[in-house]
């Protein structure tokens, strides 16, 4: 919230993903991704399009998105205090176990 505070504050210019757009989506076991041609769906994920937004930019294989209405700073900063959802919280990879974070440390991925 500190972070988001201060790009609003200090008028910075943040990527467009994390403004709400509308994008080709389909959920796989509850997150939403992104389509792209290299993504392999299961028969039974459907494609749609949905106004959504980045809370986190990694890789787009296992980046969530969320649905949202944040086209503009002031709203992204309202939505994030208003969700119980940490900004990696819709990560697909996050959710591979409880400790999956925790892998990555020690792996040496941060």
């Amino acid at each position: 919230m500190d972070i988001w505070q201060y790009i609003y504050l200090e008028n910075i210019n943040i990527p467009s993903l994390y403004y709400t757009h509308e994008r080709k989506v389909f959920n796989r076991d509850g997150v939403w991704l992104a389509d792209a041609s290299f993504m392999m769906k299961r028969d039974t994920e459907k494609v749609e399009i949905k106004r959504i937004r980045c809370r986190t930019i990694g890789d787009i294989t296992n980046t969530g998105l969320s649905l949202s209405t944040a086209d503009n700073l002031e709203d992204i900063i309202q939505e994030i205090a208003a969700t119980r959802i940490t900004e990696r919280g819709a990560r697909a990879d996050d959710k591979r176990s409880d400790s999956a974070m925790e892998d990555r440390k020690k792996e040496g991925y941060f």
